[in-house]
């Protein structure tokens, strides 16, 4: 693979860009609550209509600044497979794995990438695994096993077994796109843009195939499927593009264990799930993770 570099960082500009990329877990606890409420959209219906709006408000951005837009569209082959793979590759994986597997484990499997993350991170040229990273991360999915499964055990099926692999190459699937990315740092941020736009197109015959059309319940649900586009399946896309490559990518994947928090704090306060014990346990684990996996994005 063609490794691009990007500009020298300091420790003020990894502060920052962490920080940056770390709103994309704000953006992405609101999805599942944006996904209830966009009923009765099916899931690839969903994912064309909102990565079309995140693209097209994104390219829009580009066209006002007058940015080039044709340097940012001249990038070698391997950018456009990793950022469309990663971008649709994993949410075609996702919702084939809830598809075929039992929706708590499909969740949980899936939310092995924060920590896979942190382990592939350690592999890039210039970075180290250090143990507080790994504790970290091993904490978070701790926490985010006790959440997805209610303090209940995993039964697993051999029938589920092919959701149980998606729902895996769904994790390696990010975890490889946010790692890999960091190889191509001098890539501009704005072809993410473009990455959305193809991942719009692609779903379009994936809904086809094996979706019923339903399109969103009035004015209301349109407006979701527009907050969508401009919050998690857009500008946290690029965020997050730019902390994978110029923030600390280790203390960004164990962070990532919030999401799965954050999102059930959002469906609770919204009246669309409980708050119980495991849920409580979760919420110190994955934060108790998080502070370790953090201790040298606050020395920093």
């Amino acid at each position: 693979m063609i490794a691009v570099t990007g500009p020298v960082q300091t420790p003020t500009s990894i502060r920052r860009a962490t920080l940056v990329g770390g709103t994309a877990i704000l953006m992405w606890s609101t999805l599942a609550l944006l996904t209830a409420q966009a009923a009765p959209v099916p899931p690839f219906l969903l994912v064309a209509l909102s990565f079309g709006v995140g693209g097209m408000v994104s390219l829009c951005v580009i066209l006002a600044t007058r940015r080039p837009l044709l340097a940012v569209l001249r990038q070698p082959a391997p950018v456009w497979l990793l950022g469309i793979g990663g971008l649709f590759g994993y949410h075609f994986l996702y919702f084939l794995a809830l598809r075929t597997a039992p929706a708590a484990e499909a969740n949980l499997i899936n939310y092995l990438w924060p920590l896979l993350i942190v382990l592939f991170a350690g592999l890039l040229p210039g970075e180290r695994l250090g143990r507080a990273q790994l504790l970290g991360a091993v904490t978070g999915l701790a926490g985010t096993l006790l959440l997805v499964t209610g303090g209940r055990g995993l039964a697993v099926a051999t029938e589920h077994l092919p959701g149980y692999l998606s729902a895996l190459a769904c994790a390696v699937t990010w975890a490889g796109y946010s790692v890999l990315s960091r190889r191509f740092g001098a890539v501009p941020t704005e072809i993410v843009a473009f990455f959305c736009l193809a991942t719009a197109v692609l779903a379009v015959p994936c809904h086809l195939l094996f979706e019923q059309t339903l399109w969103p319940a009035g004015p209301g649900g349109w407006l979701t499927v527009l907050a969508m586009g401009v919050g998690p399946v857009g500008l946290a896309f690029f965020v997050w593009d730019h902390g994978v490559k110029r923030g600390d990518i280790q203390t960004l994947g164990a962070l990532s264990y919030t999401t799965p928090l954050l999102s059930t704090a959002l469906l609770i306060a919204a009246g669309r799930a409980g708050w119980n014990w495991p849920v409580a346990g979760a919420c110190l684990l994955i934060m108790g993770g998080a502070i370790i996996a953090g201790r040298s994005l606050r020395r920093a």
